[in-house]
């Protein structure tokens, strides 16, 4: 997904990666070149899962003869692959994150209409693809994402059932102001429930960082833009930043009530936070479906996760859902040689299409894609994460888009806005300054130039 990802299993799966490809080229060679059947080289940005791409790409290689190259981006995904993008031997495919990272590498993007990856869309998806100025689609989204404020059943009705809890079921936990007590009074008890506080670590590492500067971040924007009934899909020019005060609310109970005090946050990464969530050290987790495989196996049953909406104290929030996220997309490099892009086609047709893969993508790696090529019961995904997404949407639950920010640098400088202000060393008139007034000057060096 999503921002930045996880960085010792990310560190690991760079090295594990990289010697797997190393395997796969010694294998291969330059055959790639002798046949003329081309090569395919993804440098893949959802690293949560790189070990299963790469399998993929093997079993691809071994039916088609192709030689194909996964790689992770590494903890710096842009300048990763803007280093590989000026080697001989660049990537022949790529992925996006949104528009604004797309306006950079338009000139790389190839049409893809013609595709069978792009046909595999189901029609309900066709429209979120990235498209050039001529409104040709040059990037497919591959994964449909939801998040929220992820729980521990058995903790909670511990809790519950507790002498000393004020809020008694999960049904009355529906707004912030019942997170905040639940929170508070499982912080305070916090010997009792045998946890190390209400939410696992808020890492500010940049293996965690997009958690907060782009996934909590989206909130106050998402509804600001809704209450001027502005478009969900664009990136606005700027921001009033009304909504920015309820974000404080939900971030000052992640550094309140925590496993950790807030000045060690700064080294926390996403392993650390999951870790004590999936160990019962913490209640609360924020995060997404993308999460499932880090957590299942350990001490926390399926049958025991349930995910809230983000609640920050927004207006009418109890008819709030979760949080739904498009932000990984494939896109082909236009500059590589007819060859390499056809094979990149082809490999992309595959993994929509072939019975392997899809049901690799879907059981093993657990996404729930766009195309309508998952639609039979064989290829659902079987993850309580996604769930209890279908839950708050089959109740009418209204579910809040995340909105495409102006660049990677405004997250940059939010999630420093963010940690500074944790720190005691900014203000929360800062953060909201970094909200507004650097989101209007990214939007003009980003959609101006």
């Amino acid at each position: 997904m999503l921002g930045s990802l996880r960085t010792c299993k990310r560190v690991l799966g760079i090295i594990s990666v990289a010697a797997l490809s190393v395997a796969m080229f010694g294998a291969c060679g330059s055959s790639s070149a002798d046949s003329g059947t081309g090569r395919v080289y993804y440098l893949n940005k959802k690293a949560e899962e790189q070990s299963t791409w790469v399998k993929l790409g093997q079993q691809f290689q071994k039916e088609t003869g192709i030689p194909v190259q996964i790689q992770t981006g590494g903890n710096d995904y842009d300048a990763t692959l803007r280093s590989e993008m000026a080697k001989q031997k660049a990537p022949t495919m790529f992925q996006a994150d949104g528009p604004s990272f797309m306006k950079s590498w338009t000139s790389y993007a190839a049409d893809l209409s013609g595709t069978t990856l792009y046909k595999s869309l189901s029609s309900e998806y066709k429209d979120s693809s990235l498209t050039n100025d001529s409104g040709k689609p040059i990037a497919v989204p591959y994964a449909v994402e939801s998040y929220g404020i992820i729980y521990n059943k058995a903790l909670l009705k511990k809790y519950f059932d507790s002498s000393w809890s004020s809020v008694k079921s999960i049904s009355d936990l529906n707004n912030f102001k019942a997170l905040k007590k639940v929170a508070d009074e499982i912080q305070a008890h916090k010997s009792d429930l045998g946890v190390k506080g209400a939410f696992s670590s808020a890492g500010m590492d940049t293996s965690s960082l997009f958690r907060y500067n782009y996934h909590m971040a989206t909130n106050p924007v998402y509804f600001e833009v809704k209450s001027k009934n502005e478009s969900v899909t664009k990136v606005p020019k700027s921001l009033k930043g009304t909504y920015v005060k309820y974000m404080k609310n939900l971030w000052d109970l992640y550094l309140k009530d925590s496993t950790v005090v807030p000045s060690a946050i700064s080294g926390k990464t996403m392993d650390d936070s999951a870790a004590e969530f999936s160990t019962g050290q913490a209640v609360f987790f924020q995060d997404g479906t993308w999460s499932y495989n880090d957590i299942k196996d350990q001490s926390v049953s399926d049958s025991d996760l349930g995910v809230l909406p983000m609640y920050m104290g927004v207006p009418n929030e109890e008819d709030q859902g979760l949080n739904q996220v498009i932000s990984n997309y494939w896109v082909v490099n236009s500059k590589a040689s007819t060859a390499d892009q056809k094979a990149t086609e082809k490999f992309l047709a595959w993994l929509v299409n072939s019975k392997d893969s899809r049901k690799t993508i879907s059981q093993t790696m657990g996404l729930v894609t766009p195309f309508k090529t998952f639609d039979s019961s064989e290829y659902q995904v079987s993850n309580p994460l996604v769930a209890a997404n279908r839950e708050y949407e089959k109740a009418g639950k209204k579910s809040v888009t995340l909105i495409p920010d102006p660049s990677h640098q405004w997250e940059e400088d939010l999630g420093s806005a963010l940690l500074s202000y944790a720190q005691g060393k900014g203000s929360w008139s800062s953060v909201k300054k970094v909200y507004t007034d650097n989101w209007a000057s990214e939007y003009k060096l980003t959609y101006d130039n």
